[in-house]
């Protein structure tokens, strides 16, 4: 049986990429509504959704590129605690109820990322062998 853990760094920037992608989505609904409108969305957006939008286009890209990913996971995370406090936690106790089970996925799959880091297939990787 082959050792599934010399996988594990290739899996981790796999990770990364999927997560970042489907976090930038969001910011991307809200802001272009490409691929369409998220639901729910006030038009225009106030100030705070409008920084959460711009935070989950960026930071994601960010991520997705493997580019600063440490400090952008570490932001993105942070946003999506505050955003699960404020939006889903005052609809009761249960994420699945309250709707927050992406925001927690979220928040803490970036935490890792903050900890882990980038994986091999990343632009910090690149970098990172140039110096």
């Amino acid at each position: 049986m082959p050792n599934l853990a010399t996988w594990s760094p290739t899996v981790l920037s796999l990770l990364r990429i999927i997560t970042a992608l489907l976090f930038m989505q969001h910011g991307l609904m809200k802001l272009f509504a490409f691929p369409g409108p998220q639901p729910g969305v006030p038009d225009p957006l106030p100030a705070m959704l409008l920084a959460a939008a711009w935070i989950e286009v960026v930071g994601g890209g960010l991520i997705a590129l493997g580019l600063f990913t440490r400090a952008a996971a570490f932001l993105c995370s942070g946003m999506m605690a505050v955003a699960y406090f404020m939006a889903h936690a005052s609809q009761g106790f249960w994420p699945a109820l309250n709707g927050g089970e992406l925001a927690i996925l979220f928040c803490f799959v970036f935490f890792y990322l903050v900890f882990a880091g980038p994986g091999p297939l990343s632009l910090d990787a690149v970098v990172r062998k140039k110096s």
